[in-house]
């Protein structure tokens, strides 16, 4: 029997995708990034006693069996950004661990089970995030020897990696204006070919280009930030601005094709940007370590100086700029709208947090706390009350546009807190500039939700802020 000994809080996956190996077991301590790994060999049988590999302190976040027995393993004790471990077959003893490939300066992801590695007999191929484009680098298996990268776009992402008979691998690429198309890595002819695969949707922005920044937060932090604009178009320090970020739960933003709202957005002279917040995990676990607990002040600080960044650099004012964030960028759009109102034009929450103070309260809140911590802890209970957005609201301030939209049946975060927050923000500034919110009986969290509350809900949302930057779209053209 398994489970007995597990956290109340814990969340169990099961991984036997190539169908021969060892059943790898992952347990998540909640949400904060902690996992312990189990093996269940195929001669155990279904009633069989699973081997215990990892524990949560060892903070080892994947585990994948290599076609030779082997397992590899993406650890981070004493390496944020992660190395790469290897025991021998049979050995399931993690003192035994070699150390395949050291940390280095991009971090490797750490997908839970073998997601994160793929293993042929002649490659491990390791997915690597810096700043938030993802690469794949090549190592041999039994020394860790570097053999080249992946081919890859620039500014590009991989999520899949799927080992095929004859020596070759199958893998997606996206990137922000082209959708996630597959390609097969053939190991002995050393070249990629391009597969008819894709999810091509129709939307087209070859009209569009892609810039990478960075702005300098409160703390001297470097700060990424990607910048879709069309082409040709010139700073005219006016532009209409669309900001967006998460900052949470070592989540990184990755390059991912932009979608039919943010076409809409761009055809009204848009620009549409996505920052890379501590608080995810773009540079490794040293990241995401950098906006969580008591250092969550780092992410609201993050996002406020890539707001400022677009402004100086020409594309924007803040008459013209929106944010726009859900969950925890929905707290992310809370504390920015209490601490800088004075930053943008509108802003833009979706089921998001903002009474800090009583959010482990709730059913789900207790998955929480390992991210954002806990009042009963003197200095996490500082930390949280001090970015509380609820908390912070002040009489007589001109807030900023607001649009908060929650769901009734929202299981994940309490529909309260959006109805709290907005009720707040209109006592305090009932005569300035629109504060509503919007909620429906037939959604919650958003995972589910049907096409038609989907499409409800971007309606409202883009028909709130085309209003607030007086944006239209072009006339289509007569043939």
């Amino acid at each position: 029997m398994l489970g007995r000994d597990f956290p109340r809080i814990a969340e169990v996956e099961l991984d036997n995708r190539e169908g021969t190996g060892p059943l790898v077991i992952s347990v998540a301590n909640g949400d904060g990034g902690e996992f312990a790994h189990f093996l269940l060999p195929p001669a155990a049988g279904p009633t069989g006693a699973p081997v215990p590999v990892t524990r949560f302190a060892d903070k080892v976040v994947a585990v994948a069996p290599g076609p030779d027995g082997a397992l590899y393993l993406i650890s981070r004790l004493n390496a944020p950004a992660g190395r790469l471990l290897r025991l021998a077959p049979g050995d399931t003893n993690l003192a035994h661990a070699k150390v395949l490939v050291p940390e280095g300066k991009a971090a490797l992801l750490s997908d839970r089970g073998s997601r994160s590695l793929a293993v042929t007999d002649s490659r491990v191929y390791l997915r690597r995030i810096e700043g938030g484009p993802i690469t794949v680098a090549m190592v041999a298996p039994a020394t860790g020897q570097p053999l080249g990268p992946l081919p890859l776009p620039p500014v590009s992402a991989n999520h899949e990696l799927v080992p095929l008979a004859g020596n070759r691998v199958l893998y997606d690429m996206t990137t922000y204006l082209q959708a996630p198309a597959y390609a097969i890595y053939d190991e002995r002819r050393q070249s990629m070919d391009e597969t008819k695969l894709s999810a091509a949707g129709g939307l087209d922005f070859s009209d569009a280009e892609v810039v990478r920044d960075a702005a300098t937060s409160a703390d001297g932090t470097s700060v990424p930030v990607t910048i879709v604009i069309p082409k040709g178009a010139r700073k005219g320090g006016k532009a209409p601005a669309l900001l967006t970020g998460y900052g949470g739960f070592g989540v990184s933003l990755t390059p991912a094709q932009l979608t039919a709202e943010q076409r809409l957005w761009l055809d009204a002279g848009g620009i549409y940007a996505i920052a890379n917040l501590r608080g995810g995990a773009e540079f490794g676990e040293a990241w995401h370590d950098a906006g969580r607990l008591t250092n969550k002040q780092h992410v609201f600080d993050d996002f406020a100086a890539v707001a400022r960044l677009l402004v100086q650099r020409g594309y924007t004012d803040a008459d013209h700029l929106a944010l726009i964030g859900g969950s925890n960028g929905g707290l992310l759009m809370g504390a920015t709208l209490t601490q800088h109102p004075e930053l943008a034009r509108a802003v833009v929450g979706n089921v998001g947090i903002y009474d800090m103070v009583r959010t482990e309260l709730d059913p789900n809140g207790a998955f929480n706390i390992t991210e954002y911590g806990t009042v009963k802890d003197p200095a996490q209970f500082q930390a949280l009350y001090a970015y509380s957005p609820y908390h912070h609201v002040k009489d007589g301030v001109r807030y900023p546009a607001v649009l908060l939209a929650t769901g009734e049946n929202d299981g994940r975060v309490n529909p309260m807190h959006s109805r709290k927050m907005v009720a707040r923000l209109q006592a305090a500034d009932p005569a300035g500039l629109p504060i509503l919110l919007r909620t429906t009986a037939n959604a919650g969290h958003g995972h589910g939700s049907s096409l038609a509350e989907r499409v409800a809900l971007s309606t409202d949302i883009y028909g709130f802020l085309f209003d607030q930057l007086a944006m239209t779209l072009p006339l289509p053209s007569a043939k």
